[in-house]
């Protein structure tokens, strides 16, 4: 089907909401959240609050639930702006926290690999040799291929002064404790997974996971994470794409809370837990759990008569009775 919609002018996109229902209470106020965030991102906030009705698929006969362009009554603009402010600053509590767990892996691999050679993390015999020939989904490439061209790139787009400085000084290769400093999460993610089993066993103690092939997963999910939170993506109510698998022990209070709950397995406060301990490894009196804690307390309300919670984000029933455990 050709796309048809028209451009609209930032007033024509306030009264289209109008006309669908939605309450605004101050226009300008409105106009200028348009102007700033735009109508397609916040439409996402807003998005809930529309009406849902089954409908026939016209290709399949399939009855499906579809979203519609009117609004469940009350709705008001500030209810999906309220949301947008609160993922929002869900968002940046994360960018912190997600940032220290990167720099702190980056030592962790730089020390382990180091040990064994300048140059380990471009020498495919110090990784598993199952794990670096396993062929990457969508691709004619291994696993170890396809990082090797992902760090090339890294390096190779990298403005970073001491990177030209090594390549110039020292030859063509970065030693592993310089080039960690080029890795983004997603290769941080992709060599932890060509690790040796012991190797992995080793970086999971110091973030408190008994069984590596969690952590590997763990790790996976995190850099899904990085990315939802690099491009200002929604992230309150998504469906996670990326599974994190959750220990078969109770190790921590926990991880009872999501086993075999498959709702709970798809939505980002797993994400949340997961990124609460390793906080609480790698800074054992850190503040940000108590601080991610206040603001999910905050979960705006809505004056329009479809309600919305805590629960859209996710949270285990029992969630405050462990969140402040270590």
């Amino acid at each position: 089907m050709a796309y048809n919609r028209p451009w609209l002018s930032f007033q024509q996109q306030l009264e289209q909401l109008k006309q669908r229902g939605m309450v605004v209470t101050d226009d300008a106020a409105a106009l200028d959240y348009l102007q700033r965030i735009g109508y397609y991102r916040l439409s996402a906030y807003w998005y809930p609050f529309r009406h849902f009705r089954p409908e026939q698929c016209p290709a399949t006969g399939l009855t499906e639930v579809k979203a519609q362009n009117d609004f469940v009554d009350n709705t008001q603009f500030i209810d999906a702006v309220n949301l947008y402010l609160f993922d929002k600053k869900l968002r940046l509590l994360l960018t912190d926290a997600l940032e220290r767990i990167e720099v702190s892996l980056r030592v962790d691999i730089a020390y382990l690999l180091g040990k064994r050679g300048t140059f380990a993390h471009v020498d495919v015999k110090q990784f598993h040799p199952s794990f670096v020939r396993k062929p990457m989904r969508g691709s004619n490439k291994t696993a170890w291929e396809f990082w090797l061209d992902k760090y090339q790139g890294l390096v190779s787009r990298s403005k970073e002064d001491f990177v030209r400085h090594y390549l110039v000084k020292h030859g063509p290769e970065l030693p592993i404790w310089v080039a960690v400093e080029v890795f983004d999460f997603g290769a941080l993610s992709q060599l932890i997974s060509m690790m040796k089993m012991k190797d992995q066993q080793t970086i999971a103690e110091k973030y408190c996971v008994a069984d590596w092939q969690v952590f590997k997963s763990w790790i996976f999910a995190l850099s899904y994470l990085r990315n939802l939170v690099a491009h200002h993506s929604r992230l309150w109510n998504r469906n996670i794409t990326t599974k994190p698998s959750i220990p078969a022990a109770d190790d921590a209070p926990w991880y009872a809370s999501f086993r075999r709950n498959e709702d709970l397995l798809s939505k980002p406060f797993l994400l949340l837990a997961i990124t609460r301990q390793f906080m609480q490894c790698i800074c054992p009196n850190t503040e940000w759990n108590a601080r991610l804690q206040r603001h999910l307390l905050t979960f705006p309300e809505q004056y329009s008569d479809k309600k919305l919670s805590l629960n859209s984000v996710g949270v285990a029933a029992n969630w405050l009775d462990w969140w402040d455990s270590k």
